[in-house]
């Protein structure tokens, strides 16, 4: 599906429209039509709790109403060996996937400080051995 971006991606300002391609449960390939930007993406869900007001102006942006279709991914540096990638939790992209808009949300990293800029996937690959 192709959604369109409804504000600049920091970085990535030139990133308009862009495609995900579901690669399995956790992992999604997020690929820029505006230019030969890919990131692979990830289900949060899949790892840890992860729990957030979406803030008004971002609700209002991608025009999310109260029982819309919305998609919560993280972008993660794939690293080898893979246990040394890293999540960035505390800006996830969130998809209304019923217009076909997304953006980036900053978190304000008081409010969630348990989320991190560039967590270690080992942290959350760990748990789930121990567990």
């Amino acid at each position: 599906m192709i959604f369109s971006v409804k504000a600049p991606i920091p970085g990535f300002e030139t990133i308009k429209e862009v495609e995900i391609e579901k690669i399995d449960e956790f992992f999604v390939k997020f690929i820029s039509k505006s230019d030969t930007t890919t990131f692979t993406l990830i289900n949060p869900f899949m790892l840890r709790p992860y729990e957030f007001e979406i803030p008004e102006y971002f609700r209002a942006l991608l025009d999310i109403k109260e029982n819309a279709n919305i998609l919560i991914l993280n972008i993660m540096i794939i690293a080898t060996p893979i246990e040394t990638s890293t999540i960035n939790f505390i800006a996830p992209l969130v998809f209304n996937v019923d217009n076909g808009s997304v953006a980036q949300v900053v978190l304000d990293a008081n409010q969630y400080p348990e989320f991190g800029l560039m967590e270690s996937i080992s942290t959350f690959l760990n748990k789930e051995k121990s567990e």
